[in-house]
């Protein structure tokens, strides 16, 4: 997508804001919900009562940053 003419891509949002308004509600539901997961996923990695092998894992399997560890 990075090499379409953001014109073109802005003209097709337009369109489909217009034509579906309720598309655009549900993907702001979904993204909504993808935020609230994200957030509880980083609230577990950064939780150093969590032991840090299992918060390493978790973000090791899911490509995110690895947690400092926690206090011995």
């Amino acid at each position: 997508m990075a090499d379409q003419d953001p014109g073109y891509v802005a003209g097709l949002a337009d369109q489909l804001v217009t034509r579906r308004p309720d598309l655009l509600a549900i993907a702001e539901a979904e993204l909504a919900t993808f935020r609230g997961f994200k957030a509880t996923v980083t609230r577990f990695i950064h939780n150093p009562a969590i032991p840090y092998d299992i918060r390493a894992g978790l973000a090791h399997d899911l490509g995110l940053p690895q947690p400092t560890p926690g206090p011995r």
